[in-house]
């Protein structure tokens, strides 16, 4: 693969947001506000200049293709933004905050296995596990005298034993990675059937049956992997500035999830999704 190099305008695109709002783990800040990131079989470097931003790395395939898909750059968030801040004056303030924030179009398959991962884990030790498994069983890429691992597919996965995994760091959730991957292995679950599948509930219920796969998680995969605005995954962070800005009870963990799901689809409708990125990056940055 060779290099490659794009030019873009500063439109709704901030690094900072997009990188660091929660939806990906195989992007690390560099010096002077530069990430740089493997995502598919591409390895990227992304950096903020002015009203630039600038993409260069090795792709498989156009880079200005890639690069638009990718990052989602046919979608028009000041149209989402203008919608969604009308709707009241917190949300507005959590825009404005993290106004660069682009939903991106992640592989589902990475997102399934990542967000498993995720379970009652922080974002530093996500990126580590990650990190390992793909060295261990994803394709290496060399880019600028660096090595780089792909995410790896279902089948280098499938090659990995339980007591594999749980060299690897992943704790208690070694088990529910081996036994998601062999579901896929079997054809007991299809990738290409989920992309196909319109209705969201049926899509929750089919993700719930993997192992490992909660209520939160499925919503996440739905998001970050499906790029289906409707769902809103509700963690930590998005419970208590929920509560503190709308149910307001004196115990946050009282409040409960179809609670905050019901007020999501009333107030923000098909674009939850987005409402509740803005408001989780603002709440867990601002703490």
């Amino acid at each position: 693969m060779k290099e490659q190099k794009l030019v873009i305008d500063k439109i709704d695109f901030e690094p900072k947001h997009i990188f660091e709002c929660g939806q990906c783990f195989r992007w690390y800040e560099e010096e002077n506000n530069r990430y740089t990131g493997v995502f598919g079989n591409n390895v990227l470097k992304v950096k903020k200049e002015e009203d630039k931003i600038i993409f260069q790395g090795v792709c498989e395939g156009d880079i200005k293709q890639i690069v638009e898909d990718y990052f989602d750059l046919k979608t028009n968030y000041q149209e989402i933004k203008n919608k969604l801040s009308k709707m009241d004056d917190y949300l507005a303030k959590s825009i404005e905050f993290g106004n660069g924030i682009r939903i991106l179009n992640q592989d589902l398959w990475e997102m399934i296995i990542s967000f498993i991962i995720s379970a009652n884990n922080n974002i530093p030790r996500i990126q580590k596990i990650i990190e390992r498994i793909s060295k261990e069983y994803g394709t290496k890429i060399m880019w600028n005298n660096n090595t780089y691992y792909t995410f790896p597919t279902k089948e280098q996965l499938s090659h990995a034993r339980i007591e594999d995994l749980r060299n690897l760091g992943l704790g208690f959730r070694d088990k529910y990675v081996y036994e998601t991957t062999k579901k896929f292995i079997k054809g007991e679950i299809s990738l290409e059937e989920l992309k196909t599948i319109k209705d969201v509930k049926k899509l929750r219920q089919i993700l719930e049956t993997l192992p490992g796969v909660g209520p939160k998680v499925a919503d996440c995969i739905l998001l970050f992997g499906m790029h289906r605005f409707e769902v809103f995954p509700i963690d930590v962070w998005v419970r208590r500035v929920m509560n503190e800005l709308y149910m307001k009870k004196e115990d946050e963990t009282k409040v409960k999830k179809q609670e905050i799901e019901n007020l999501a689809n009333i107030k923000y409708g098909e674009l939850a999704g987005m409402a509740q990125q803005y408001l989780f990056y603002w709440k867990r940055e601002t703490a």
